[in-house]
């Protein structure tokens, strides 16, 4: 099986996800109770592996924890858009 990651990274979004949930006074595990209300099979151990960059973040969960976090995958994603601004 093929090494997914990004210049060692497992997800581009583990540090801005912990600072939002933090900011909004939300747990990993009331985070994962909204993310399973939406439909995802995700529990607090998942969140705890995504916030420390073990575990990759497709497509459709950053949809939704933006949804859950009421945020933009922007504001997700703030940190690769600061490290690595267009030339």
């Amino acid at each position: 099986m093929k090494n997914m990651g990004y210049r060692g990274k497992k997800n581009l979004i583990y540090m801005q996800l912990r600072v939002m949930r933090v900011k909004r006074d939300v747990s990993q595990k009331e985070l994962s109770a909204r993310m399973q209300v939406m439909g995802f099979s995700m529990d607090q151990q998942t969140i705890s592996n995504i916030e420390n960059n073990k575990r990759i973040v497709t497509d459709y969960e950053l949809a939704g924890f933006c949804r859950a976090l009421h945020c933009t995958e922007r504001e997700l994603l703030a940190d690769y858009y600061e490290k690595y601004k267009e030339e």
